[in-house]
C-alpha cells in the first residue's frame, strides 16, 4: 500500500493544484487565497479572491487566470494586479470550479450546474469556453457537474471529469477552440471524479472524495493503481516535482460549508513511476 506523506497542513480546502516554475500552486477556497508551495512545504501568498478561488491556469503572456467561484468570473493576475478578465455568469448556471487553459490561451471552465446543497432535483451544467479576446462561449451542455480537466500534450483533446456522471468525457479540440466528437473516455463505475491530471503514458489520475482514494485510469476504464487517502477525501491531484513524478493530492475531511470552520485540509504526496504531462 502506498503511504502518503504530508507536504502542507493547516489549509481549509485545497483545489486546482498546478505545477509551475518549481512550485505547487493551488487555491484554498475557504481561505479566499491562492498560494504556492515549494517542494519542502514553504508556502507563499499569491492572491486574495473574495469570491472563492478555484481553477488556475496561465495565459501565453505568463499572467495567471483564476476562477472566482461564487460570482462566476475569471480573474487575471498580471504584474501583481488582480482584475476581472471575463464574466461567465450568462452561461455558468451556478458556482464555477475547475478549469484548464490551453497553450494558445483558451480557458475551459466547469461549474456545479445547480446548488446541490439546497436543490434536490439534479440539473445538468454547461461547459464554458473563454477565448484569448475574452469572449465567452458555450463549449458544450448537458454535463453532470463538469469538474477537473486536462488537455493532451498535442493540444488536440480535452478530457473533463463529470463528477455526478461517474465518468471522464473527451472531445476533439478544433483549431478555433470548438469541441467536437464528444465521447466517454472512461466509465468510472462507483468512482466520483473531482480533480484530474495526465501522465506520459496517457493515463489519468483521478481524485475521488467519496471513496477517499486517488486512482490511475487508462482510456476505456481500466484502473491500474489505487491510493487511499484514509479518513480524508481526495479532492484534486497534480503530478509535479522536478521530474514530474511526485503526485500531490489535495485532501480534506469534507468540502461543504463546515470545511470553512477549521483549517484541517492538507497537501499530501507520494512518488510514482510515470511523469506528468499535458495541461494543466
Amino acid at each position: 500500500m502506498t503511504k502518503l506523506k504530508i507536504l502542507l497542513d493547516g489549509i481549509y480546502f485545497g483545489e486546482g493544484p498546478r505545477w509551475r516554475d518549481g512550485y505547487l500552486w493551488l487555491s484554498d477556497f475557504y481561505a479566499h487565497e491562492v498560494l504556492k508551495v515549494d517542494p519542502i512545504g514553504n508556502r507563499s501568498h499569491v492572491a486574495t479572491v473574495s469570491g472563492q478561488p478555484s481553477g488556475l491556469g496561465w495565459l501565453p503572456d505568463g499572467s495567471l487566470l483564476i476562477v472566482s467561484m461564487k460570482d462566476r468570473k475569471l480573474l487575471q493576475l498580471a504584474d501583481g494586479t488582480l482584475s476581472e478578465y471575463a464574466d461567465m455568469s450568462s452561461i455558468a448556471t451556478w458556482h464555477c470550479n475547475d478549469m484548464v487553459v490551453s497553450g494558445n490561451g483558451r480557458a475551459y471552465v466547469g461549474n456545479f450546474g445547480y446548488d446541490h446543497y439546497s436543490e434536490q432535483e439534479e440539473k445538468t451544467a454547461n461547459l464554458v469556453r473563454v477565448d484569448l479576446d475574452r469572449s465567452v462561449h458555450l463549449a458544450d451542455s448537458g454535463l453532470k457537474f463538469p469538474n477537473g480537466s486536462i488537455i493532451t500534450p498535442d493540444g488536440k483533446t480535452l478530457v473533463v471529469g463529470e463528477t455526478r456522471g461517474n465518468r471522464l468525457t473527451a472531445w476533439d479540440i478544433a483549431s478555433d477552440g470548438t469541441l467536437l466528437n464528444r465521447r466517454i473516455w472512461a466509465d468510472l463505475g462507483k468512482n466520483f471524479p473531482d480533480g484530474i491530471c495526465l501522465d506520459e503514458e496517457g493515463a489519468i489520475w483521478v481524485a475521488d472524495p467519496r471513496l477517499k482514494e486517488t486512482i490511475r485510469v487508462k482510456q476505456g476504464g481500466e484502473v491500474t493503481h489505487r491510493i487511499s487517502t484514509n479518513d480524508y477525501g481526495s479532492f484534486a491531484c497534480m503530478l509535479g516535482g522536478e521530474d514530474r513524478k511526485t503526485l500531490y493530492i489535495c485532501t480534506a475531511p469534507g468540502s461543504g460549508p463546515n470545511a470553512a470552520e477549521t483549517a484541517k485540509g492538507r497537501i499530501e504526496y507520494c512518488r510514482v513511476d510515470i511523469p506528468g504531462t499535458g495541461l494543466p
